[in-house]
């Protein structure tokens, strides 16, 4: 593989790091929203970015997207990177647990979609709050019990 090719691939599985965790902060907003109000709206609305990243990918959600134009541009030094796997995994996780309290509310679970729109703020809050990314930290112990 030439060099440049090399380049491309490993720029094409890496993300800023700083990307995840903004969106996290989005994410923890929506999710208390949803809660606050008990609208399985706001809850179908963060499915459909959780749906996002877990199928193309983190970097094109709507809120890397804002990270993109309005935060990174600002932000100064070396811009760290992180494998694009781990936050991958953690947006389908959380489409899970959407998924989860989506059905919860249109069954007429109401405690099964606080429950599952809980859950998924915890782990947005983790990673907001102390860059701690609950659904990367599962990923890698999969990885590991795969081996």
């Amino acid at each position: 593989m030439t060099q440049l090719a090399s380049k491309v691939l490993e720029k094409n599985r890496t993300i800023d790091a700083r990307g995840p965790r903004f969106s996290a902060l989005i994410t923890t907003v929506v999710l208390v929203l949803a809660l606050a109000t008990n609208s399985v709206w706001v809850l179908v609305f963060q499915g459909t970015v959780f749906a996002i990243g877990a199928f193309r990918g983190p970097q094109f959600t709507p809120y890397a997207e804002i990270f993109k134009r309005l935060v990174r541009p600002r932000l100064k030094g070396d811009v760290p990177t992180e494998d694009i796997r781990p936050p991958q995994f953690a947006q389908s996780v959380g489409l899970i647990f959407a998924l989860v309290g989506i059905i919860g509310s249109v069954s007429g679970l109401p405690l099964l979609f606080t429950v599952a729109t809980s859950a998924a703020l915890a782990a947005a809050f983790l990673n907001a709050a102390f860059n701690f990314c609950l659904g990367c930290e599962v990923y890698l112990l999969l990885l590991r019990l795969r081996r």
